[in-house]
């Protein structure tokens, strides 16, 4: 192959791959803006978030090993044992492991008594009392599943979307099983969702960094990058004289 039809050759593939990561090119830089024009705490909805504060306790709460023991739960399989609040009420949290599963269970820490888990009402309660605006309640679903991309997707379920209006603009994600809100989705969050997804290039799950497309397009960038430094090289006049001197 002679230098001037390895340049056609260079220049033609260079040309397609061009155009064709610089679509995936564009959509990166867009994303890219975005995350480092935008306040990452707002995006998390954080300045929306009350502060959970444990109410004071003036009684003697109730140990643990009583209800752990009423419920046949081994201490062995405990993955978590905290001491929160639902809606001013201590309330003992217990994650635990049981045939591979994980299972909640809600128990008043003055009574050692079960707590049933949330109902609407109380998941609604929870959802305003977590807002730090006041607004006004638009729409409250029950979910019982979650789709890969699905914007509270790999959290517990079921659990109560609870959406505001103006100025929250937000839906709150209540878990009765937990008795705990779960996480705060307002349209920042979405956008950043949607450009995050183009930025993996996972289109399935959309945190992936290890997918094939992303590492195509990788290598092929690469492939590009090598291909203009070449272009450049081998049609820039400079170097070319350069050479000239040297073989004279």
């Amino acid at each position: 192959m002679t230098k001037r039809e390895f340049i056609q050759f260079n220049r033609k593939w260079h040309r397609y791959l061009g155009a064709i990561l610089g679509i995936q090119f564009f959509l990166w830089t867009i994303g890219g803006l975005y995350f480092s024009w935008t306040n990452i705490d707002e995006i998390r909805g954080d300045h929306l978030k009350k502060k959970h504060i444990l109410p004071s306790l003036n009684d003697t709460l109730v140990s643990p090993s009583q209800f752990l023991l009423k419920e046949n739960i081994p201490k062995d399989s405990i993955l978590t044992l905290e001491l929160t609040s639902i809606l001013n009420d201590p309330i003992y949290r217990i994650v635990y492991n049981s045939g591979g599963e994980r299972k909640v269970v809600l128990t008043h820490a003055l009574t050692g008594e079960l707590k049933k888990p949330l109902s609407e009402n109380e998941a609604v309660q929870m959802a305003k009392e977590g807002l730090a605006v006041d607004a006004p309640l638009t729409e409250v679903t029950y979910l019982t599943e979650s789709g890969k991309h699905h914007e509270y997707r790999g959290r517990p379920l079921p659990a109560y979307a609870i959406t505001f209006g103006e100025p929250a603009n937000t839906t709150v994600y209540v878990s009765p099983e937990y008795g705990s809100i779960q996480t705060f989705r307002s349209n920042k969050w979405r956008a950043f969702d949607f450009l995050w997804m183009l930025h993996t290039m996972d289109y399935e799950g959309r945190d992936n960094f290890n997918n094939l497309l992303l590492r195509a397009f990788a290598v092929f960038g690469l492939f590009t990058i090598l291909s203009g430094f070449t272009l450049f090289v081998l049609t820039s006049k400079r170097f070319s004289r350069k050479k000239h001197k040297f073989r004279k």
